[in-house]
């Protein structure tokens, strides 16, 4: 299996995973996330469970994670522009810009024309940059900044 492919399944096993308490950007698991990244809780973490997921896929098929330890999603396409391409595909990274240094970021789960299905953490069923819990949601392609390829 892949690194990317690894990613999507530890990223598909974490859906339901929700703060705790709702809107703390905190609780067991979103608190594993962000230290992951070196971070205490209370951040946003939707770069954080990325990396999490990245890494706990690059250990367990024993490659390195090419991801940047950080939480940031700008910071992370920044850091990281030999890895974009422009056609997404299963376990690529999208990245979205909102502007004034905000960004939301998640996995790829499958490409359905001009539509991305996704795993995203730190967002809810309206699609929320600062949300809640795991889950899937879909995208369409235009709004995406960039994709990073793992």
């Amino acid at each position: 299996m892949t690194l990317a492919q690894k990613t999507l399944e530890i990223a598909i096993a974490q859906i339901g995973v929700e703060e705790i308490p709702r809107n703390s950007n905190s609780g067991p698991e979103v608190d594993i996330y962000l230290r992951s990244v070196g971070l205490p809780k209370g951040y946003a973490w939707c770069m954080a469970f990325i990396y999490w997921c990245a890494q706990k896929a690059a250990l367990q098929n024993g490659v390195n994670n090419p991801l940047k330890k950080t939480a940031g999603v700008l910071e992370q396409y920044r850091s990281r522009l030999h890895l974009v391409v422009t056609i997404p595909k299963l376990g690529d990274i999208f990245i979205i810009d909102f502007g004034k240094g905000l960004g939301h970021a998640g996995i790829v789960e499958k490409v359905v024309g001009n539509i991305i299905h996704t795993i995203e953490g730190n967002t809810n069923d309206h699609g929320g940059r600062e949300g809640y819990k795991v889950c899937r949601r879909k995208r369409d392609i235009k709004t995406i900044k960039a994709f990073l390829r793992l």
